[in-house]
């Protein structure tokens, strides 16, 4: 049972860790990568869709996206759907392909992100505390049932705070990594 609740709250923090990585990965650094376009909605044919169901999306260097449109009649939907995001991006077309130029980030941009990127990391620290709060009160229910003793509660929450730990370890070290990466030039 114990067990359960263990591994339970894991796989929670897993998906928070995953969750996280998605959410920085949505930050822009100056690197073009095409999931920095992933938030966006194109209007095709009266409805919302996704840029990705309606282009194809790769970096063609470090600074230039490059779409293909699959439709040539959708190609002003996702040139506006593009201006219209709050990325701050212009395309340009030449034919079916819409290339996007990033702008390098000046310190004051980068230094914005930072304190974005580092919301996010709390965000992700506070949803680890959560599920530690939800696998000990868990413990504190079989406790409470008499299904297990005070020495095995005791454990399973030492345990349940090591994994804890280990994962708000890894959000700081992800913080880590993409704080560096946003203030390379």
């Amino acid at each position: 049972m114990i067990e359960e609740i263990q591994a339970d709250a894991e796989q929670r923090m897993e998906k928070s860790i995953a969750a996280l990585k998605s959410q920085f990965s949505k930050i822009r650094t100056g690197r073009a990568h095409p999931s920095l376009l992933d938030s966006i909605h194109v209007s095709y044919y009266g409805a919302d869709t996704p840029l990705k169901q309606v282009a194809n999306v790769v970096a063609e260097d470090s600074r230039t996206l490059a779409l293909t449109v699959f439709d040539k009649s959708a190609i002003q939907a996702v040139e506006k759907a593009i201006m219209q995001s709050d990325l701050g991006l212009n395309p340009m077309s030449a034919g079916t392909t819409i290339r996007i130029p990033l702008p390098p980030l000046t310190e004051e941009r980068r230094k914005d992100l930072i304190k974005v990127v580092r919301g996010e990391a709390e965000q992700g620290r506070v949803s680890i505390r959560n599920i530690r709060r939800d696998a000990n009160s868990d413990v504190k229910e079989l406790l409470k049932e008499k299904e297990i003793s005070e020495d095995e509660s005791r454990v399973a929450e030492e345990n349940i705070q090591s994994i804890t730990n280990d994962f708000i370890k890894k959000v700081d070290a992800m913080l880590v990594d993409k704080e560096k990466e946003l203030m390379e030039v």
